[in-house]
């Protein structure tokens, strides 16, 4: 680490070299990002006094048990026994982690005993759920952590009243929603600059919220509720959060941090990094933490080797899947789990250990997914023993572990699994073997979950042997959509689960013959669907009308690499980022397909749309307002009359202006010509060449011959 010079010898060394060091701006100074110089941050000095803090026992995950039984040491085992069976049902006892003191006199027991588990979150639940627990008559246990024993050391000896602090209200995190434009807010990246936005489509432009420079040193998040923005730093990550100023609320230390994940319900971050063995045949070390959201406590951490974070997912860092956990039994946050070899383990939040303290036995399972909306896995197990054994698709409640429904699947060679939002249905794209196991077809299985024993249709296309291009379900809905057939064109097809004539089968409502498409992207209220054909395919853009059946408008954003709808449905974002070195920027469409407004961006990393937390209206009162919308659009078709008059009246006074400036520099330049006249006279011996009657316009026609060809042609002779 380079050496800091004191203030005194910087000082001096400014007046040897003749430096006026009171005229340095030292706040103007800024360091290069990823390079201290020797000097840690403000941020990780606090970081390294918060750790001396929370680190300073160490012995949150130990607890004292006060008030056992004294007993001789040939009962010693029994009341071992007795004491593990009561504390193991609460957590995982570690390894010796039990210990009766015992009297070095009398060879018995103290009355009290010392048990460490492998969390504080398990220690902390001991203690609640046992202190007080009645053993028998005369013994009733008392129970405390033993970190408490530091805070029960430190109480005065004379009673003193507490200090009432004066009430400071805290910012509010979502006084954002309370706009009175109904805005949604953006953050972008581009080049050293982080900036929040709000979208402001009726003045066709973004409004500036709040602008940063190394905000992050790799990427921004928004959590999924829209409370919190997170970023990403060498000593750990951070959250803000705000209206305007977007003052950091928390730190979480975690070194050379590469990947950060929310929890649904934003009550707890998980934090990765991976780290470099060695001795190089040794592989990357893994760190994960768990961190509670507000007070920035770790509530788990989990070590290893990269090779045991690898199974399933979708790919991550060093060869790990992200996110290695995933979160399920909707917004509450209850449980999460991670995919093993031969298990899948899954963790309730209130402990943070295992439910029944063991994982799920799943021979040779490589998949998993959580329901949206319920406490049920889905999980995929591909054929065994050669095709003896079929692969399988099973649905498991959690926290019992009880199968709800299974599915055989045979000659699979690839299974992929999609959930509705609303969890009421799950699709299975089942990739099967022709007989001749020399190509595959495509089918779906299709999950009605929240029907009588779960029932299961089969879907395949007219062509079975189309390949499946993209797939998505209709947010809310029960309609799907499928790319399906062969690149540069292929169909887009529509299914419905649910139809007026049919209500128990799946049904397809219309395809789309030889689109331009690769991808697919539905409103988050449904209905409305782009049809995009990204990367090879250069922008292509279609705004389709699902419940009319029928194209809004076509586009293009030439290059684009990212599409993303904002939280309300009502406007798109389309972006190119920098994987292409050029167009950078981003655009800003109407729900039907109109061009708002085009920001172009050198450098352009991200775009991302501030999510929204649910509605708090009911099903009912959003139909009551769908159907008196009328009524309440009066007042912002008033407001957008003004604003387009408003506008009207800009693009006015703007062309007004260009016109006093065009008029302005004309006539200045005729001014100057003017002035020049006797000087151009002189240089022209006395001619006045700038008057016009002293030209002769003739107009004169010139022959060029381009080019000679000379041709025999041969005459016949006519005999008669």
């Amino acid at each position: 680490m380079t050496e800091v010079l004191p203030m005194a010898e910087i000082e001096s060394l400014a007046s040897r070299l003749g430096v006026d060091f009171s005229q340095v701006d030292l706040d103007s100074i800024r360091l290069p990002p990823g390079d201290d110089f020797g000097i840690p941050s403000d941020d990780e000095e606090a970081i390294r006094q918060e750790d001396a803090l929370e680190y300073e026992s160490g012995f949150g995950n130990i607890i004292v048990v006060d008030n056992l039984p004294v007993v001789p040491p040939e009962k010693f085992e029994k009341l071992e026994g007795v004491v593990r069976k009561i504390y193991s049902q609460i957590g995982v006892i570690k390894e010796d982690g039990l210990w009766m003191p015992v009297n070095s006199e009398t060879q018995k027991t103290l009355g009290y005993c010392f048990i460490e588990y492998n969390t504080p979150q398990e220690a902390e639940l001991a203690k609640e759920r046992t202190n007080g627990y009645k053993l028998d008559k005369a013994h009733i246990f008392v129970v405390n952590l033993f970190d408490d024993f530091d805070r029960f050391m430190k109480v005065p000896d004379e009673w003193a009243p507490p200090e009432i602090k004066p009430y400071t209200p805290g910012e509010n995190l979502q006084q954002w929603l309370t706009d009175e434009k109904a805005r949604d807010q953006f953050v972008i990246r581009a080049g050293s600059e982080t900036e929040v936005l709000w979208n402001d489509a009726r003045q066709l432009k973004p409004e500036l919220v709040y602008r940063r420079n190394f905000w992050t040193e790799s990427f921004v998040q928004w959590s999924p509720l829209g409370t919190y923005l997170a970023t990403v730093h060498r000593q750990g990550a951070a959250v803000w959060g705000g209206s305007a100023a977007f003052n950091r609320l928390m730190r979480y230390a975690h070194p050379q941090v590469k990947l950060i994940d929310f929890s649904p319900g934003e009550k707890y971050l998980v934090t990765y990094s991976s780290h470099e063995p060695s001795n190089p045949r040794d592989t990357h070390r893994v760190v994960l933490n768990i961190f509670d959201v507000r007070t920035g406590k770790v509530m788990r951490d989990f070590k290893g080797s990269a090779d045991e974070f690898a199974t399933g997912g979708t790919g991550g860092v060093s060869g790990v899947s992200w996110p290695v956990f995933r979160w399920g039994g909707g917004k509450d946050d209850k449980y999460f789990a991670r995919i093993g070899k031969n298990v899948i383990s899954v963790y309730e939040t209130e402990s943070f250990s295992l439910i029944d303290k063991k994982s799920l036995k799943v021979e040779n399972v490589i998949d998993f997914s959580w329901s949206p909306t319920d406490p049920i896995i889905a999980l995929f197990v591909p054929e065994l023993g050669g095709g003896n054994q079929p692969a399988r698709v099973s649905l498991v409640q959690i926290p019992g572990k009880e199968e709800l429904r299974q599915k055989n699947l045979f000659s699979v060679s690839d299974c992929k699994m999609y959930w509705q939002s609303n969890g009421d249905y799950l699709a299975v794209k089942v990739d099967r073997y022709t007989k001749t196991k020399k190509s595959t077809y495509t089918g779906f299985e299709l999950f009605r979950i929240k029907e009588r024993d779960i029932p299961i249709e089969v879907l395949e296309l007219e062509n079975k042997n189309d390949k499946i291009i993209a797939f998505a379900w209709e947010p809310k809905g029960h309609r799907f959509a499928v790319i399906h057939g062969d690149l540069p064109r292929p169909d887009v097809s529509f299914y419905s689960m649910r139809t007026a004539h049919n209500t128990g089968r799946v049904s397809k409502l219309a395809t789309l013959k030889g689109k331009q498409a690769n991808a697919l992207y539905w409103s988050p209220a449904g209905r409305f669907i782009i049809i995009a054909g990204l990367k090879t395919l250069n922008g292509q853009l279609e705004f389709y009308n699902v419940d009319e059946l029928e194209t809004m408008a076509t586009g293009e954003h030439f290059m684009a690499t990212d599409i993303e709808w904002d939280p309300t449905g009502r406007y798109v974002a389309t972006s190119v980022t920098s994987v292409h070195e050029m167009e950078n920027g981003f655009n800003i469409w109407s729900f039907n397909g109109k061009l708002l407004y085009r920001i172009p961006r050198d450098h352009f990393y991200q775009f991302l749309w501030r999510p929204r937390p649910p509605s708090f209206l009911s099903a009912e009162k959003e139909e009551e307002i769908a159907k008196n919308l009328k009524k309440y659009s009066k007042k912002y078709e008033a407001e957008d009359q003004d604003v387009s008059m408003l506008l009207s009246e800009q693009d006015r006074e703007k062309r007004k202006m260009l016109q006093e400036e065009w008029d302005g520099w004309n006539k200045k330049w005729k001014q100057m010509h003017e002035e020049e006249k006797v000087d151009r006279q002189m240089l022209r011996d006395g001619e006045a060449s700038d008057e016009e009657e002293e030209y002769e316009a003739k107009e004169v026609e010139v022959e060029e011959i381009l080019d000679v060809t000379e041709e025999i042609v041969p005459y016949e002779f006519d005999q008669d």
